[in-house]
């Protein structure tokens, strides 16, 4: 599809508070279209490395369809200029003892398909979060602290088993008879609950469409209902996706910056594919540069068009805790003192990334500063001598009955063919080799990986968490017993009451429960980290308007390409 006016088309290659809160959105943007020189003629493609198979709001984990959503959807608040303030929600407001958060919605609201869109759907949108049956990965995440949570997921024992008949009216969320406000009660005080609204999955769905077409109103065009400043108006599998501009918007972006009539990711083969379409002039913004390519290309700082940014996120291996011989910590530590980080980041991630220490990595903050400097006593949990990490790797082998692998299955890495991926899994396959241990790679197909990855049907995987809001809980609580992002099903009842711990209003007591936790996983090796996150990207000089953020996403609203 190609519109006579203004034109931004994205391609996408596939392999890989305060008590009372308001915020005017008009200086959320880095340029106004108003006053650019447009180029109406030319297209903006957009590459990354990962396809785009999910549109469900309540179910979305790759970070490729959260950043696909983020174009299609408005949330109660989102972040400007590093505060969170009003998007749907015109202002809220937080009881004295932090268990009552009122949002009050702005007037005259709407879906795409027109239709009014008020308090009622956010009260409607989080209690299907927190249905089972809607089994959304991040329930336990953004709305787990609401009071009724566990009445609503069926009061769960300590296996998962319910122990009552789930009742997701039970979630203390209630809109206002106008739908002019949302209350939410917590069970406990959460003192940044203003980011989780903030987040994709606590966007609102219209109850209309779900009820009408069950699970596949997300798939296709014509029942796509959505709020944000674009929406779908084609999707051919494996070829192309087109966003247009949402002729009934009303939200938080500015209308007059969203000068661009249609986003048109084309899903391309690979990185390769996506780079070429690059270098040729039809793609101006490619995410996933090839890695082979990288030393050839010259950053911006230095007058070239190749960017790197750091983001908050860790790349590192789940194993199968659950499954033998994973269910040794010791077995478990031994893997990953073999692994030498500085190898990884600085050889075969070519300086990219950097070696990762800690499971919270940089950017991430707690009372006292960066909690990644506060953490183990300001010393790193896993030291850089790898000759010294490697001796001890050996010993913990023999330790746990394997001295020289000896008796130790043979095991295999499951990982998705892009970026580094399989360069880093072919490393741990000679890493690990020196422990005695045998390992089989699993290159998987990205529509199959994650999928294969949740249920747990793996002996070792690739893994990696880009931070959903600045609050290290984010990424701890992946770790608990029933959160649905445990891909490598860890389950210790000592973490978790750590984790529940941490769960109060006293932000000291918070962080310092959080820093136990990290102890924890650490200590237990309940998974193997190898590197911190940044993104790099190739753009085009003539592309203006869109923006990086520390999360890992382009906002490309305001996008457009100056003449």
């Amino acid at each position: 599809m190609r519109h006579a006016k203004k034109l931004l088309c994205l391609a996408l290659a596939m392999v890989m508070s305060l008590s009372l809160v308001a915020c005017s959105s008009s200086g959320d943007g880095k340029a106004d279209g108003s006053d650019a020189a447009i180029d109406h003629d030319r297209e903006v493609v957009y590459g990354s490395a990962s396809l785009i198979t999910n549109f469900n709001v309540k179910y979305v984990t790759a970070q490729n369809d959260l950043q696909a959503l983020d174009q299609v959807y408005d949330a109660l608040v989102r972040k400007v200029n590093g505060k969170f303030c009003g998007q749907l929600a015109e202002s809220w407001e937080i009881s004295e003892d932090g268990l009552t958060w009122t949002f009050t919605m702005k007037d005259g609201l709407k879906w795409s398909d027109g239709s009014d869109l008020t308090a009622k759907d956010f009260e409607y949108s989080f209690k299907r979060l927190a249905c089972p049956d809607t089994a959304a990965p991040y329930a336990e995440t953004v709305v787990g602290m609401i009071d009724g949570y566990q009445d609503a997921i069926g009061n769960p024992d300590a296996d998962g088993n319910t122990t009552t008949d789930p009742d997701w009216d039970a979630l203390n969320v209630h809109a206002s008879e106008d739908g002019k406000t949302l209350t939410v009660q917590l069970s406990y005080p959460c003192s940044y609950f203003d980011k989780l609204c903030a987040f994709a999955a606590m966007s609102p769905v219209q109850q209309a469409t779900v009820e009408a077409n069950g699970d596949a109103w997300c798939t296709e065009p014509d029942t796509y209902v959505c709020n944000g400043p674009y929406m779908i108006t084609d999707w051919i599998p494996s070829e192309r996706i087109v966003l247009s501009k949402n002729p009934n918007y009303v939200g938080g972006w500015d209308s007059s910056k969203i000068v661009s009539d249609t986003i048109t990711l084309l899903l391309l083969e690979d990185s390769s594919a996506a780079y070429a379409a690059y270098n040729s002039g039809e793609a101006q913004l490619v995410k996933d540069v090839p890695t082979d390519e990288i030393p050839s290309l010259t950053r911006v700082e230095d007058g070239g068009d190749f960017y790197l940014d750091e983001i908050m996120g860790t790349y590192y291996i789940s194993l199968n805790d659950q499954k033998e011989p994973f269910t040794d910590p010791n077995v478990r530590k031994a893997m990953s003192l073999a692994i030498d980080r500085d190898y990884v980041a600085n050889t075969i991630m070519q300086g990219i990334y950097t070696p990762a220490t800690a499971l919270v990595g940089p950017g991430i903050v707690d009372n006292e500063g960066y909690f990644m400097d506060n953490a183990n006593g300001g010393k790193p949990y896993i030291g850089d001598d790898y000759e010294a990490n490697l001796e001890e790797a050996k010993q913990l082998m023999a330790d746990a009955g394997y001295p020289d692998g000896e008796g130790f299955p043979v095991i295999e890495y499951s990982a998705n063919d892009a970026g580094y991926h399989i360069p880093v899994a072919e490393y741990v396959q000679q890493a690990w080799g020196e422990l005695g241990i045998t390992v089989n790679i699993n290159k998987v197909e990205w529509a199959s990986f994650l999928p294969m990855r949740r249920a747990g049907d793996f002996d070792i995987s690739r893994n990696g968490w880009s931070m959903d809001y600045n609050d290290p809980s984010n990424m701890l609580e992946l770790f608990t017993t029933n959160n649905g992002n445990n891909d490598g099903k860890y389950a210790n009842p000592a973490f978790d009451k750590v984790i529940e711990e941490s769960r109060v209003a006293d932000k000291a007591t918070h962080f310092e429960k959080l820093h136990e936790a990290e102890d924890i996983l650490m200590n237990d090796a309940a998974c193997i980290p190898v590197a911190y996150y940044n993104d790099f990207w190739l753009q085009s000089p003539s592309l203006k308007g869109t923006w990086h953020s520390p999360y890992g996403y382009w906002y490309l609203q305001y996008g457009y390409i100056e003449e």
